[in-house]
């Protein structure tokens, strides 16, 4: 007789769990649209030295795609939320759209840039078009995240264009108002949940911080996505405002890296035998040499460090695997808000 009546409970439960279970899913995120460069792009720049050694070092263990020695933003993005990693738009077929897709192209921005790949605005005409054959519908969009990282390589293009800084300032202006019509467009096509990240602390990068010795960031362009990412806000305040609920939402890159490297940098100073932050783990030591290059015989012109898992910098612009760890650790809040 109890064998019975808990038979009959169990059965009477069954039609409410999966109520439960559908409203929970349907709460969170069901799938992730990628849009950027490499900070984010996980496959699509099929030419590029994301496909070549020593990427993926560290995670898959080979190369797959990512300017790093592992995962990068996206993959702990979609771990947030609980998903597979979208599909590279470049590798895509009918049977692998379920998690949404990744557009980004490494290297490029929102204007045109050194790499010819699709911008910004090119890789949002490739999703409308899928919304248009129907691949993803108006539910999909609604429930789901648009993750949107780019705006360096824009200023990596001008500054090689540009020898004063007199007209930054304009620049900036500009790309801002590039930004927001892109951002319009991707909420236009039904887009209720989309992240927008803050440009990272340009004068942190190896790259720049190469010509303090990697001891410091340097604080002038620091101050250059500094006064980008203020008016981001200001506009990112501003169209929520406008549309009268908080469609839009940023994710603070500028102080996640800034904290890191300090904590980081703290630790070494108490352990020297730890791993500087500021100096990149691939090609430190070969000035003008891109990681991973090789000569005509095939031998390395780069030297790489013995622990990866230690450093916060892959290469002279791309955070690590470990990197990008301890970002995602403290974006973890503010991911919780968009979903």
């Amino acid at each position: 007789m109890v064998k019975q009546n808990q038979s009959t409970i169990t059965f009477l439960l069954l039609p409410l769990l999966f109520i439960l279970f559908i409203s929970t899913k349907i709460e969170g995120a069901n799938k992730l649209f990628v849009f950027g460069d490499s900070y984010v792009d996980t496959g699509n720049a099929l030419n590029s030295g994301s496909y070549k050694p020593p990427s993926g070092i560290t995670y898959p263990g080979t190369p797959a795609g990512r300017f790093s020695d592992g995962r990068v933003l996206t993959d702990y993005i979609a771990s947030f939320l609980k998903i597979d990693i979208p599909i590279s738009y470049s590798l895509k077929n009918s049977s692998n759209l379920q998690n949404g897709i990744n557009f980004a192209y490494g290297g490029t921005g929102f204007f045109k840039t050194l790499v010819d790949g699709p911008n910004v605005s090119v890789q949002i005409n490739s999703f409308e078009q899928l919304i248009q054959q129907n691949v993803y519908s108006k539910s999909d969009l609604e429930t789901s995240l648009v993750l949107l990282n780019s705006g360096a390589n824009d200023y990596t293009t001008f500054a090689l264009k540009n020898t004063s800084l007199q007209a930054i300032q304009q620049f900036t202006e500009s790309l801002v108002k590039e930004v927001v019509v892109n951002l319009r467009h991707i909420q236009s096509l039904g887009a209720q949940k989309i992240a927008l990240t803050l440009l990272q602390p340009f004068g942190c990068l190896p790259i720049i911080s190469s010509t303090s010795g990697f001891q410091n960031c340097i604080d002038t362009l620091n101050l250059v996505a500094t006064n980008h990412n203020n008016l981001i806000l200001q506009n990112v305040d501003d169209l929520n405002k406008e549309i009268g609920k908080p469609v839009f939402k940023t994710l603070d890159l500028y102080n996640t890296f800034l904290s890191t490297i300090q904590t980081m940098q703290k630790s070494r100073a108490e352990n020297s035998t730890l791993m500087n932050p500021l100096e990149p783990c691939c090609a430190k030591d070969s000035a003008g040499v891109n990681c991973g290059k090789v000569d005509d015989k095939g031998q390395k012109n780069y030297t790489l460090c013995e622990k990866p898992e230690l450093s916060f910098f892959w290469d002279n612009v791309h955070p690590s695997q470990n990197g990008w760890s301890s970002i995602y650790t403290q974006l973890q809040s503010s991911l919780g808000q968009l979903i």
